[in-house]
């Protein structure tokens, strides 16, 4: 154990620097040096932590000036380069790690540059022989990516590719200096792997889209990733160097901010613009100011490979942070290494990539005090039960009743009672007639028949002899890993979400004919299921855009027959 630390933060009032500031000022064992330029602004993060255990210090340190002098005068056992960008640092890139090997200090820093990165490497023997660690990239990528790829792959015999990308939230400020390093490598050639050989890529000029929904929570809306230029394409291929593909990309917002990007990183690629670092300025202002959608980030992290069997595997790694929370995930690394350094399990000495220094445990702390939520999904056979693919690991929180419910083999029928309202209004009238919707009534008899067609699943609902039915199926493409439900011409994609002993199905989006229609001229859904005395009980309530009732039915059900066991299904062909 430590008792005391001294850790300076360079850029300790900037963007990450700020938030490791917030992730470590309830320690009283340290004492953060709050550095940068402006001692004013260092002191104003200072007195605005009224409620920080640790001892928050403003310090002016400037990297242009006398660095041995500078640190002679903080004494720091740790120094935190959190300002960047890393990529612009000019013909002595190095110079404040050299200065803290001569002066035997501790260094991490959240370099985001592959070629800084990699290049630290060359002071390995130096960092030795003044026994000290010099970290770099102590962030997102690679660390975090690395972390979770050892998770993923745990038990696998062989990693084919890696991919990984994290999606910010449309309301997360973004420094300056995080769009100057995006500006700098867009278009520019860089090197990876791909299809087993050193390859060359060019940062926003290659797509692609994923979901990211940890199971059981609502996912994110599908989005489009592109190439960047971060550490795990060398860090992340010496970990595991087997593997043929590695790719890692961001998600920027607004999507048209994105676009713009994409448009001019090609302009520079196809050598019609020599850089963007002049458009710096003008798209830091848009990141920052055109903001609209929901107000959530994430990151997810694939791995394919191959079973000890020789079974093919895909497995993923997905992270939602809610609101404000998701800018600090890449600074919770530098946080998490400080916490061991004080818990008496400090990095062993050396300079190189952190991509080994950390796992997910490590991180888990910091995830469970903020809205950050985790899961892993790994791929299940077509002949599994509809709700458990979309659910994926979720599905062990599923009570018996609603599980067995859903465990639908072949088919099976339930039998129960249901009280139903009906709206009274004429255009609730005419949606309900269209779609079949059941007469209103109070204990009415109620028979529902789940038979398994293929991927989907066919449910018709018997309400005192008069039936409707309705179709489940998985989602594909912008509803991926939602549970899709139609109702005649209309379909909703909705996520299933655990909460205790009911399962809240949240609507996502909404069709009519198949064509998707805006959410706010959607009908309103309130559908759950719960689990009472032990049986399945359900509510399903249907309104009108501005609150008229459509129909609402609720009730219980229980299955007439035991779980029918059958061979798997034959996977159908992909249309």
């Amino acid at each position: 154990m430590t008792t005391k630390l001294t850790v300076l933060i360079v850029g300790g009032y900037g963007h990450f620097g700020s938030r490791i500031v917030q992730l470590l000022e309830h320690d009283p064992r340290l004492t953060l040096l709050v550095g940068g330029r402006s001692w004013e602004k260092a002191n104003r993060l200072c007195i605005t932590r009224t409620a920080a255990k640790a001892r928050l210090v403003p310090a002016q340190f400037d990297r242009a000036q006398d660095l041995d002098r500078q640190l002679q005068i903080l004494q720091p056992d740790i120094v935190i380069d959190a300002s960047g960008p890393f990529q612009a640092y000019g013909h002595k890139p190095y110079a404040l790690i050299e200065a803290c090997i001569a002066r035997r200090i501790h260094y991490l820093d959240l370099a985001d540059g592959s070629d800084f990165v990699a290049g630290v490497h060359a002071y390995n023997a130096a960092a030795l022989a003044a026994d000290i660690y010099v970290l770099t990239g102590v962030s997102s990528f690679p660390v975090l990516t690395a972390a979770a790829v050892r998770r993923l792959s745990h038990d696998m015999h062989r990693i084919d590719s890696i991919k990984g990308g994290i999606a910010p939230s449309p309301y997360g400020r973004v420094g300056e200096n995080v769009i100057r390093a995006i500006a700098g490598y867009a278009g520019r050639r860089i090197a990876l792997k791909r299809d087993g050989r050193a390859a060359f890529g060019y940062p926003f000029t290659e797509q692609l889209r994923y979901t990211i929904a940890p199971p059981g929570h609502v996912p994110l809306r599908r989005t489009l990733f592109s190439l960047v230029d971060v550490p795990d394409h060398t860090a992340i291929a010496e970990l595991w160097p087997d593997a043929k593909t590695i790719w890692m990309g961001a998600g920027p917002v607004p999507a048209v901010l994105h676009r713009t990007l994409i448009a001019l990183a090609w302009l520079r690629r196809l050598r019609l613009m020599p850089s963007l670092s002049w458009l710096t300025p003008l798209i830091h202002f848009a990141a920052n100011h055109f903001v609209w959608g929901e107000n959530r980030g994430g990151m997810f992290i694939e791995a394919r490979g191959a079973r000890p069997t020789g079974e093919p595997l895909i497995r993923s790694w997905h992270l939602i942070a809610e609101g404000d929370d998701g800018p600090f995930i890449p600074s919770m690394a530098v946080a998490a290494i400080v916490n061991n350094v004080l818990d008496g399990k400090p990095p062993r000495p050396g300079a190189r990539a952190a991509s080994r220094d950390l796992e997910l445990d490590d991180y888990e702390p910091f995830f469970l005090s903020r809205r950050i939520v985790t899961g892993i999904r790994e791929d299940l056979p077509r002949s599994a039960p509809l709700q458990k693919r979309v659910l994926d690991t979720a599905w062990e929180k599923l009570p018996a009743p609603i599980a067995s419910i859903h465990d639908v083999a072949v088919s099976h029928i339930a039998h129960g009672r249901a009280d139903i309202d009906r709206g009274t209004g004429p255009l609730a009238t005419a949606i309900a007639t269209i779609i079949g919707l059941p007469k209103p009534g109070r204990d009415v008899p109620l028979t529902v028949r789940i038979e398994r067609i293929g991927d989907t699943e066919l449910w018709t609902r018997t309400f005192a002899g008069r039936s409707f039915a309705s179709t489940h199926f998985e989602g594909r493409g912008r509803n991926e890993r939602l549970l899709c439900e139609r109702f005649g011409p209309i379909a909703f994609a909705m996520a299933m979400v655990p909460d205790g002993d009911r399962v809240n199905l949240v609507v996502r989006s909404w069709s009519f004919f198949g064509i998707a229609m805006p959410q706010w001229l959607g009908p309103r859904a309130t559908v759950y299921e719960t689990a009472q005395d032990g049986r399945f009980r359900f509510h399903v309530e249907i309104r009108l855009p501005w609150g008229t009732l459509i129909v609402r039915y609720r009730g219980w059900l229980a299955r007439a027959d035991e779980k029918t066991h059958a061979a798997p299904l034959a996977e159908p062909a992909l249309a």
